[in-house]
């Protein structure tokens, strides 16, 4: 992303006097921008308002329907009968606890990384909160520092600035007086004075965070299916409602008008009874509950997830897209080895790196370097400080001897020898830099080559693990960095990705210069490439768009504001703990020690989730079509409904609600498969049907009282749901068997001990038990035909991993 100085626009007649270099602004100066606006406070956005939070998770179609029904029953002054209304609280307040609990911590890591800046006023230097800082400020930059506004440099001493955030490119850039910097850059090397004419909004980090500001939720499948069931459940709701009302209403036979309004509580509480039923609102709880808990978890292994779909939607993840610096690599220069040239002098060479390597004002490579040569036994006498434009240092020991290190195609251009053993060493991406003899500093001679020295990038240890894991998941890896593609590449190399034959490699790694400026155009060629060299904050954003019209669901890394464009418009954000805060603002989950490696446990983490909440979903639509096959059969055929809602809440606990959620928490290492909402109706549909017939079956040919008709209806539904979480339950483990065991004994108990029975109406017919089991019997039988269809079809699970 190169820059001219005519990017800036700024009030450019601010007297640089010498007072003002040595003083800076004074306190009445400063008072005056704070009064006028002209301080650099902004508004971040870390992560939604709780209002925000509070209404998404509030206002919902499923809280909707519940709580129409809820009032309904509420009327009726029937209050055991509205314990359904539980669960419209637990799902609002699971999901607002969840997202409020991510925002404080988001909230609190960005207190506790809060940068500061040094400004000279009043002559003396103050350390203060960036936020802070006004317009026209003299600012003191040391290394390690952020740049916390856009202006010219007023004076500097070999000053080098990673402008990585913004351009996406590693190497450092150096400044001289009058060069401008920008916010959202950090200093590297060197020391400056530099005036912060633009500030607030208006500077560089800042309008690219502005860019980001609008909140994209991440899409989930099982959320989006459960969202169209909804949809088909309302119109049907609105459909059922009068004819359940009238079915209850004729059942009942009531003959004048005053016995309906004497007794329209029952003819409501037995209308609503089906119409609960109809809702899959544990399917929603349980999605809610297994986000949340799955949230947790990744919490512990530092990743912050700050959207609660963003979880599954790790599991449909099938591109991840990469940048190379701060994730495959560490973002330093480290020092390789050193090649001292035939007929040289191993110590001199050593001796003059030593000068080199301990400058009073380092650069990176000669940090590197430092760290692993001694300090020169020889005074240093001459100096010639490094600089990007020349590409070299030089200096004189005492001995008399001069020496140059630099570049290369700057110290020995015409070392035709040297050429040729530099080339593979930089065409595998190692940085190679020369040390040679010169006659003096003011004139060189014929530079005499003697010792070469190999930096490399430091590459994360686990970063080949990580992408191992990948592979192993077919989730295809791109690299996306604005660094130079032969770098780039040699660099995924060293952590194992497959760029295919030496001779054929360059067909994956592309300079993203050549590239179209369309994302139409780019999704025909996108997928075959594995490494993105030169990449623009636009054209990552390109990239991303067009994997995703390839039909592909992406993840993005990105720690810089150069990242936040193509984070938001990725499937899944995924922002470092010590990245840029419009960043972690964006992103769906942010991996707040930085460190990529937890990625693989993030992603089996969603696809644990999704998978188990697929395992378990057909046991809430099974109830939704066994409610409506018997809203149906009771309207056609005159007779009231089989249950209270209290029944209904007792069958769905015991048989849908706690095994679900236990079910939704065990180990499930299965691979994500498109088609949720499908594989879950295929199942459903014949074992709700199965379950509904065979219910009203028992209820219309049952004797005796309401209660004991009731009961007996309730024996089989509690049969033939029994058997289908047996079904899905498969592979069978001793906590899954002690899990339905449990459920059925308290199944047994509410329908045999005296203080449960009156609770929930129930009333056990004798002579008729045997025909409840032959029944329910019947329909655990088509319950298993179903399962073994769907299998057969190849729709069903894949095959499972030992658990």
């Amino acid at each position: 992303m190169a820059r001219q100085s005519s990017d800036l626009i700024y009030d450019r007649s601010v007297d640089l006097s010498v007072d003002y270099v040595r003083t800076g602004l004074t306190s009445a100066e400063v008072a005056l921008r704070q009064n006028e606006g002209r301080t650099n406070a902004v508004t971040k956005v870390t992560s939604r308002s709780l209002s925000r939070i509070i209404k998404d998770n509030v206002f919902t179609r499923f809280n909707a329907l519940l709580g129409v029904l809820f009032i309904l029953v509420m009327l009726t002054g029937s209050f055991i009968d509205g314990l359904f209304g539980i669960a419209l609280v637990l799902n609002s307040v699971l999901g607002i606890g969840q997202e409020w609990y991510a925002k404080r911590k988001l909230d609190s890591l960005a207190v506790l990384h809060a940068p500061v800046a040094t400004v000279v006023r009043d002559g003396q230097q103050t350390t203060i909160d960036v936020s802070k800082v006004v317009q026209d400020d003299l600012i003191f930059l040391t290394p390690g520092d952020q740049i916390p506004a856009d202006g010219p440099l007023v004076s500097t001493d070999n000053l080098e600035v990673d402008e990585s955030n913004l351009t996406g490119e590693s190497d450092t850039v150096n400044k001289t007086t009058q060069d401008e910097v920008y916010s959202g850059t950090a200093v590297v090397a060197g020391s400056a004075l530099f005036r912060a004419a633009v500030v607030g909004e208006e500077a560089t980090a800042q309008k690219l965070a502005l860019q980001a500001k609008v909140f994209t939720r991440a899409h989930s499948e099982v959320q989006a299916s459960t969202n169209r069931l909804l949809r088909w459940i309302t119109w049907v709701l609105v459909a059922m409602f009068p004819i359940s009302i009238l079915a209850q209403y004729r059942a009942l036979d009531y003959g004048t008008w005053a016995e309906v309004t004497s007794e329209w509580r029952t003819i409501v509480l037995r209308g609503t009874g089906g119409l609960v039923a109809l809702v899959p609102e544990g399917l929603v709880l349980l999605t809610t509950l297994a986000f949340l808990l799955a949230a947790l978890q990744l919490t512990r292994h530092q990743a912050l997830v700050q959207e609660l779909p963003a979880v599954e939607g790790l599991a449909r993840v099938d591109v991840i897209c990469l940048d190379k610096t701060g994730t495959l690599t560490q973002g330093e220069i480290v020092f390789e080895r050193i090649e001292i040239l035939p007929n040289q002098v191993r110590s001199e060479a050593i001796n003059a790196l030593g000068g080199f390597a301990h400058d009073p004002v380092p650069n990176a490579t000669t940090l590197a370097i430092a760290k692993n040569v001694p300090v020169s036994t020889l005074e240093v006498t001459a100096r010639v400080p490094f600089s990007s434009a020349r590409k070299y240092s030089a200096l004189t020991l005492a001995n008399g001897q001069s020496w140059v290190l630099g570049a290369p195609e700057i110290v020995a251009d015409h070392n035709k020898d040297l050429q040729v053993l530099v080339a593979p060493l930089a065409n595998q991406g190692v940085r190679v830099v020369v040390l040679a003899k010169v006659s003096s500093l003011d004139s060189w001679g014929e530079p005499t080559p003697v010792a070469l020295i190999l930096l490399t990038e430091a590459v994360r240890p686990d970063a080949a693990e990580t992408l191992a894991f990948f592979a192993d998941q077919d989730v295809a890896v791109k690299i996306i960095s604005g660094d130079n593609p032969v770098t780039v590449a040699a660099v995924a190399r060293r952590v194992g990705l497959d760029l295919g034959p030496d001779d054929k490699q360059w067909s994956t790694v592309v300079d993203a210069r050549t590239l179209p400026d369309t994302a139409e155009e780019l999704a025909e060629i996108v997928e075959g490439i594995t490494v993105f060299g030169r990449v623009t904050p636009e054209k990552k954003r390109l990239i991303i768009n067009a994997l995703k019209l390839c039909g592909h669901t992406v993840a993005m890394t990105g720690d810089g504001v150069n990242d936040v464009l193509a984070l938001k418009d990725a499937d899944i954000g995924i922002a470092m703990g010590n990245g840029a805060g419009a960043t972690k603002a964006v992103a769906q989950i942010v991996l707040l020690d930085s460190r990529f490696s937890h990625m693989p446990k993030v992603l089996a983490e969603g696809r644990r989730l999704i998978g188990n909440v697929e395992r378990v979903a057909s046991l809430f639509v099974t109830k939704n079509v066994m409610a409506a096959c018997l809203i149906i059969a009771t309207a056609i055929l005159g007779v009231s409904f089989p249950f209270l809602p209290r029944h209904m809440t007792l069958l769905s606990v015991l048989t849908i609600g706690i095994p679900a959620a236990i079910l939704a928490l065990g180990p499930n290492k299965r691979k994500y498969v498109p088609g949720f909402l499908f594989r879950v109706l295929l199942l459903s549909v014949p074992s709700g049907i199965a379950a509904g017939t065979a219910t009203f079956i028992a209820f219309a040919i049952a004797v005796g009282s309401e209660a004991e008709r009731s009961t007996l209806a309730l024996m089989v539904l509690f049969i033939v749901n029994f058997w289908l979480l047996g079904v899905l339950a498969r592979p069978y483990v001793w906590w899954k068997l002690l899990t339905i065991s449990a459920m059925a004994s308290l199944a047994v108990g509410a329908m045999v001990l005296p203080l449960t029975r009156t609770f929930f109406q129930l009333d056990i017919p004798g002579f008729e038990v045997p025909l409840a089991f032959i029944i329910g019997g019947c329909g655990a039988a088509v319950v298993e035909i179903a399962h073994h269809v769907r299998r057969s079809r190849s729709l069903s699970f894949p095959v499972r991993t030992r658990e």
